[in-house]
C-alpha cells in the first residue's frame, strides 16, 4: 500500500470506544450492560439509515438519533432513571480514545501523512469528543455529515473526504470497524482498511475483495507507510 494523501477514520467504534458509556454505569444497569450498549448502538444505526432512506425531510442529527435510540431502548427494558440518562447520554458525548490511539495518529503525522475524521457525528459532538478523548491536536480536517444532510452509507458522505482534499479516492485510505462503512467507502473506490477488534465473519466479500484487516489500530502506520 502506498503512502496515501490522508488516512480517514471513522469515528464512532473505530478511534472512541462507544460502550464506554455504559461500561462506566454498570453498576447502575447490572450485568445486562452490555447487551443493553449493543442494543442502544444498533437502534441509533437503524434510526440513521431509516431517516437517511426517507428523505431530507425527516433528517434528524446523530444526538437526537442517539438520544432517541437510548430512550427506545430504557422504554423496552423498563427502565424509568432519567438521571441515568442523563448521565449515559453525558458519557457518550466524552467517550474515551481506544488505548492505541494517541500513539499512531501521531506517528502518522510524524511520517507527513494527513489524518481526517469523517463521521455521523454533529460538528459539536466530535468537537466535544476529540477534546475529552485528548486527540483533538492530531486530527487536521473532521468531516461530518451535517455538511450534505444524509447519514453514511450514502456516496455524498464519502465525497465529502475527496473534496476536502481534492484528490480521487484512491488517493485516500479509509478507516473504520463497521462493515457496512467499510463496504460504502470501498465501493466509493477508496482503498479500505477494516478494524475488527473481536472475531467476526467476512461480509460484503470485504475479506475477497482485499480489503486489509486490522485487530487494532496499532499496526495502521506499518500498513499506510
Amino acid at each position: 500500500m502506498s503512502a496515501p494523501e490522508a488516512v480517514i477514520f471513522d469515528a464512532y467504534g473505530t478511534l472512541l470506544d462507544i460502550n464506554a458509556a455504559m461500561a462506566a454505569q454498570a453498576a447502575r444497569l447490572g450485568p445486562r450492560w452490555e447487551a443493553l450498549s449493543a442494543e442502544w448502538r444498533a437502534k441509533q444505526l437503524e434510526y440513521t439509515w431509516v431517516r437517511s432512506l426517507t428523505g431530507a425531510a425527516h433528517h434528524e442529527d446523530f444526538w437526537l438519533c442517539t438520544r432517541d435510540a437510548l430512550d427506545f431502548v430504557f422504554a423496552r427494558h423498563g427502565i424509568a432513571d432519567r438521571a441515568l440518562a442523563v448521565d449515559l447520554m453525558q458519557a457518550y458525548r466524552t467517550l474515551p480514545p481506544y488505548p492505541e490511539v494517541p500513539a499512531m495518529l501521531q506517528g502518522l503525522r510524524e511520517q507527513g501523512i494527513g489524518t481526517a475524521i469523517l463521521s455521523n457525528g454533529t460538528p459539536g459532538m466530535l468537537a466535544d469528543a476529540l477534546e475529552a478523548a485528548g486527540i483533538a491536536p492530531l486530527v487536521d480536517e473532521v468531516l461530518s455529515v451535517e455538511e450534505v444532510g444524509v447519514f453514511k452509507p450514502d456516496p455524498r458522505v464519502y465525497r465529502l473526504a475527496t473534496r476536502q482534499y481534492g484528490c480521487p479516492p484512491d488517493r485516500l485510505v479509509f478507516v473504520s470497524a463497521n462493515a457496512w462503512d467499510a463496504q460504502a467507502a470501498h465501493a466509493f473506490n477508496m482503498r479500505v482498511v477494516r478494524v475488527k477488534r473481536a472475531a467476526a465473519p467476512d461480509e460484503y466479500g470485504l475479506d475477497a475483495a482485499g480489503v486489509p484487516v486490522l485487530r487494532d489500530l496499532s499496526g495502521l502506520q506499518d500498513l499506510v507507510a
